[in-house]
């Protein structure tokens, strides 16, 4: 598994633990919701500045992010 997808399943679980659809997380940090969901495929090499939209959208460290990765 590469480290986008690795990286795209961590997205996708908090999202759903947070109760989130795509659309609503998508709005909620400013980011295209088909964006969001290429990075949850792992089809996208995400920016350092949208990582952090992703950590604040669910009040987290980006540490708490990558966290069992």
């Amino acid at each position: 598994m590469t480290i986008k997808e690795k990286f795209g399943n961590r997205v996708k679980e908090l999202r759903q633990t947070h109760n989130l659809s795509q659309e609503k997380l998508a709005l909620q940090i400013d980011m295209d919701r088909t964006y969001l969901a290429s990075i949850e495929s792992g089809k996208r090499n995400v920016s350092l500045e949208n990582i952090s939209k992703i950590a604040n959208g669910f009040s987290i460290s980006l540490e708490e992010l990558f966290k069992d990765m």
